[in-house]
């Protein structure tokens, strides 16, 4: 099914880097009835604030690209938020979509919602079969919920409602904080710092030994709308480049990219979250979809993106 041009379609968090990357990709196809509200137009924490918004926009396909989102500082500092306003948000825009007669939902989630040791690649089958990894465990339980909540609208109102659980993603209006953001965008700002400031060494957290996939988040953007027009099934689809790397040689990646020639410092002392985490994607790859960006490239067109927003 491919999505009617003159379709509405609300992208619930445009602003995000996911969300813009997937209003990028529709625009880019032409379709020209998008729907976005920001943070300060729409509290999608709001349950009446989100039944009104349904009630005056009448979205047709909904993408749950809406999140409250950081890396493993944030996640364990402030558990109570990662689990309770991802739950507020992602409860009212999916029980608000099933209100409003919305024809398909596409809910994302993350790859966090694996065991922490579960087999590599992990299978979509390996969800609850063992113990989630203890920092980012409440952003993870909240992940699961709304996959869980999209198949039991499936099961009892016949919802269209699907789940793509991306893996680690970093691209154009990514967060570059070095504290509270992700990996890859942290170590850009990390080591862009380091080279303004002409410093001798870089200090990078854990041990440099974990193994992460990436994926750019363009390359997502077309997985969503591929799943929004051709995959209906109750049981939610990886989304992976099938490439992963050690910390240790992003870091040496991303020095490279960014010209950095001081040294780089490991500190054991913080830490790293799962050893290992690679998704097993063969899903979606037998759709027809398949990343067009690699890392190197990304990285760099990720460095122009924070050059052009916070150095600018």
């Amino acid at each position: 099914m491919q999505l009617p041009r003159q379709a509405r379609i609300f992208i619930a968090g445009h602003q995000g880097m996911v969300g813009s990357a997937i209003w990028r990709e529709l625009e880019r196809r032409g379709y020209s009835h998008l729907i976005g509200a920001t943070r300060k137009q729409l509290d999608l924490r709001d349950s009446t604030a989100v039944q009104q918004f349904y009630a005056r926009e009448h979205p047709e396909f909904v993408f749950v690209a809406a999140a409250k989102v950081g890396g493993i500082l944030a996640n364990n500092r402030q558990p109570v938020e990662f689990l309770l306003e991802n739950l507020q948000i992602q409860n009212n825009l999916i029980e608000q979509a099933y209100l409003a007669k919305v024809r398909k939902l596409l809910f994302l989630g993350s790859s966090c919602i694996y065991p922490r040791m579960a087999p590599q690649p992990l299978k979509e089958t390996y969800l609850l079969t063992g113990a989630l990894e203890p920092t980012n465990e409440a952003y993870a339980v909240a992940k699961i919920a709304g996959i869980k909540l999209c198949q039991a609208y499936r099961r009892q109102y016949g919802c269209d409602f699907i789940s793509g659980m991306p893996t680690n993603l970093y691209g154009p209006n990514d967060h570059f904080d070095s504290q509270n953001s992700h990996v890859l965008p942290a170590l850009i700002r990390k080591f862009h710092e380091a080279k303004a400031k002409d410093v001798d060494t870089v200090t990078c957290w854990g041990t440099g030994a974990a193994f992460r996939e990436f994926l750019y988040v363009d390359d997502l953007a077309r997985a969503c709308v591929l799943l929004m027009e051709n995959y209906s099934e109750e049981g939610f689809i990886n989304i992976g480049s099938g490439v992963e790397v050690s910390i240790r040689e992003l870091a040496h990646t991303i020095q490279q990219i960014i010209g950095f020639r001081g040294n780089i410092a490991w500190d054991n002392s913080k830490p790293e979250g799962t050893l290992r985490k690679l998704l097993d994607s063969s899903q979606i790859l037998a759709l027809g979809w398949k990343p067009q960006i690699d890392l190197k490239n990304g990285i760099r067109l990720a460095y122009e993106d924070y050059l052009k927003r916070y150095q600018s």
